[in-house]
């Protein structure tokens, strides 16, 4: 049996700031090398509800699925089936929980499971997505750090 792939991560914001900055900022951090096309600047969608999809746009409008959204409970807790660059049959079990550590900290974990699922594939699976989601956490600590987006020369 495959362990559980298990990471967590401090971050200083709240979880609400945390779960957004994940879930409706992804867009903005997600980085290129860890997209199917691997092209700058592209969209990358959650929709937010169970059974909404996520998936990347390319500038062209092609959509390239990546999984589905299994459990949605802002800000709090966010799982989905994932099957980045390879078929939906082939999906693994994604879960981010986002707890408050105090008023300004977070403790994101994520838990990634299903590896029995694809065979002899499941442990180097594993492994490539050990060093994706090491990739991918160092990006959004960046966007947290960099803090929610503000909107200039707007007058009321």
């Amino acid at each position: 049996m495959t362990p559980a792939l298990r990471m967590r991560l401090d971050v200083a914001c709240s979880a609400d700031h945390a779960f957004h900055t994940w879930t409706s900022r992804i867009a903005m951090w997600w980085p290129a090398a860890h997209t199917t096309t691997g092209e700058e600047y592209l969209d990358v969608v959650i929709e937010p509800c169970v059974g909404g999809r996520i998936y990347e746009r390319t500038r062209s409008g092609r959509e390239v699925d990546w999984g589905r959204v299994v459990r949605w409970d802002p800000p709090r807790r966010f799982a989905f089936r994932w099957h980045l660059g390879t078929d939906a049959s082939n999906a693994t079990d994604v879960e981010l929980t986002f707890v408050p550590a105090g008023p300004d900290a977070t403790t994101v974990d994520l838990v990634h499971t299903g590896w029995d699922r694809l065979g002899a594939a499941g442990p180097v699976r594993r492994e490539g997505n050990n060093a994706g989601w090491t990739a991918v956490f160092r990006h959004f600590v960046r966007a947290i750090d960099a803090g929610p987006p503000s909107v200039t020369g707007v007058e009321s």
